[in-house]
């Protein structure tokens, strides 16, 4: 329990260096995956443009194309996986140590609270009720936000699933159709 302001503070001090720290972690592997990305991207397009520069004809041009777009968009799909894979690391993170710290508040306030509540002079019971309604009504909508907040995170995520899956059919179907269309 918090008995002196010190203690108060330095709690919210070493949230505060967790948090900061936990977010430079995540930008830090984005700034890895976005170098790697990019060397990678660098050296798969001079690679694409030799292999190109040698097509004989419109249909080779047609057919090489058709060849080195369906690795490239699953590069590009897993660059996207990976980006919301370090993004959803880094909140799953901060949202536990948020829970836990606002778990661990709440029983200090409420510890606190009784104790001061214990020691009220008689005929202050009404007080005292809407001092405990006004904590439980409190952590009842912090629960509730916390809820949806989760819920909007799962559908975040089972959005960009659905619109990967189907990037990649539409490219594999896509891809047919356009050598057909230049043979």
């Amino acid at each position: 329990m918090f008995t002196k302001p010190e203690d108060f503070a330095k709690s919210g001090l070493n949230f505060a260096l967790f948090f900061a720290n936990t977010t430079f972690d995540g930008v830090e592997r984005l700034a890895l995956l976005n170098l790697a990305a990019t060397r990678s991207a660098f050296e798969a397009s001079m690679s694409n443009l030799n292999t190109l520069l040698g097509a004989k004809d419109v249909p080779s041009f047609v057919a090489i194309q058709k060849e080195l777009a369906a690795p490239s968009l699953e590069k590009g799909m897993e660059y996207s996986r990976n980006v919301i894979a370090i993004a959803s690391e880094t909140k799953d993170k901060i949202a536990k140590e948020v829970e836990s710290k606002v778990a661990e508040t709440n029983a200090k306030v409420s510890g606190l609270v009784e104790k001061a509540l214990e020691s009220a002079p008689a005929g202050s019971e009404v007080a005292v009720a809407a001092v405990k309604s006004a904590i439980k009504t409190a952590n009842e909508a912090y629960e509730g936000l916390n809820k949806a907040a989760k819920q909007a995170a799962e559908v975040a995520e089972a959005s960009v699933a659905a619109a990967t899956s189907a990037t990649l059919k539409a490219a594999n179907v896509a891809a047919p159709k356009a050598a057909k269309k230049a043979a």
